[in-house]
């Protein structure tokens, strides 16, 4: 599968996690995690992140989440 069908496929599931966890529109967590670093390490091909699973992108992005929280 070329990288960026993998993203396309991917994405929509992201958003949608992030949508439900935080109670916001769709839209809103499209935009929020495409402002993301996640989501930038996601679009970079050499990070490989193109071949991991939504759950696992999800999981980075609630961990950058947090630590924008802490700081």
């Amino acid at each position: 599968m070329k990288h960026y069908l993998a993203r396309a496929t991917i994405i929509p599931e992201i958003v949608e996690m992030i949508a439900g966890k935080y109670k916001i529109s769709e839209e809103e967590a499209l935009h929020k995690f495409y402002t993301s670093k996640t989501a930038e390490a996601l679009s970079d091909d050499e990070t490989g992140l193109y071949g991991q699973s939504a759950l696992y992108i999800f999981g980075l992005y609630m961990e950058e989440i947090e630590n924008i929280k802490e700081i």
